[in-house]
């Protein structure tokens, strides 16, 4: 959709907890000496200045990453933390994003290729990547430009995906994109945020996903609030597929200390953390 534009929520709990998982895939990529493919569907564009008019207009920020920035965190957080502070000095005045923190964290051979379909946002994510080869822009669908590229070389990395659900159709959307591309890269990790809202039309989305005959889904969820009314996102969702050893493991030991820091109140906030499919 091309109204939606992401400098609005940057930074919010909902990106503190998607970025956090994402950080923690490419690092397990990291380990190995062989080159990856980081491929992302809705790019947006990649750097956010928390000082501009968007951020400022709601100030989502300050209940997402504020909240944990020079704080005392896990060590599994401080990857994460670590590409936050790249795009900073001592004051926290931008934020980076999944495209920009792919960059950070890629290697002289890793491979990034970004796809945006609204204008504006792609062009300002060309201009964040002039000049570095390993990142391909595309100003183009952001499901037809993944499909194309799979699959993809270097033949081991994640595709991240996360649309911004402004209809519903987005939901099924995304699942039909997810069959497409497993059939063309099984071997490839597949990253997918969604939105906790009162509508629950996530829920149907992983209903779909389970019967894709599709293995090894994990699922990890943080409400920051109860999810009692009619509007406004409650909590954040991801589901990885084909995730990297011990991963789960990971997310348990962080996500008791992520949904205390960003909760909205004493003791509102909560996680899950279940395989929604098994190997």
């Amino acid at each position: 959709m091309l109204s939606y534009q992401h400098g609005f929520h940057a930074g919010n709990f909902a990106d503190v907890h998607k970025h956090l998982l994402l950080t923690l895939l490419l690092q397990s990529l990291n380990r190995k000496a062989k080159p990856w493919s980081y491929l992302e569907t809705h790019g947006g564009r990649a750097r956010y200045d928390l000082e501009g008019e968007q951020a400022l207009k709601t100030g989502e920020y300050r209940d997402g990453i504020a909240r944990l920035w020079q704080q005392s965190a896990p060590e599994a957080v401080q990857p994460y933390l670590e590409q936050v502070a790249a795009v900073n000095d001592q004051q926290l005045l931008a934020y980076p994003g999944s495209p920009l923190m792919a960059a950070q964290m890629g290697r002289d051979k890793d491979v990034i290729s970004v796809m945006e379909l609204h204008p504006a946002e792609a062009d300002a994510l060309k201009n964040v990547f002039r000049g570095d080869e390993r990142v391909n822009v595309h100003h183009r669908d952001g499901y037809e430009g993944v499909l194309s590229l799979l699959p993809p070389k270097p033949n081991r990395g994640v595709v991240l995906i996360d649309p911004a659900f402004e209809v519903k159709q987005e939901y099924r959307d995304l699942v039909k994109f997810i069959t497409k591309a497993y059939k063309r890269w099984p071997n490839g990790c597949y990253a997918i945020w969604y939105p906790l809202l009162p509508a629950g039309l996530w829920q149907q989305m992983k209903r779909d996903l389970a019967a894709t005959g599709i293995r090894k889904i994990l699922c990890s969820e943080l409400d920051i609030r109860a999810s009692e009314g009619e509007r406004g996102m409650y909590g954040s969702g991801m589901l990885v597929i084909n995730p990297p050893w011990q991963l789960d493991e990971t997310l348990a030991e962080v996500s008791p200390w992520l949904a205390q820091q960003l909760e909205v109140e004493k003791g509102s906030g909560s996680w899950r953390l279940d395989w929604l499919v098994p190997e």
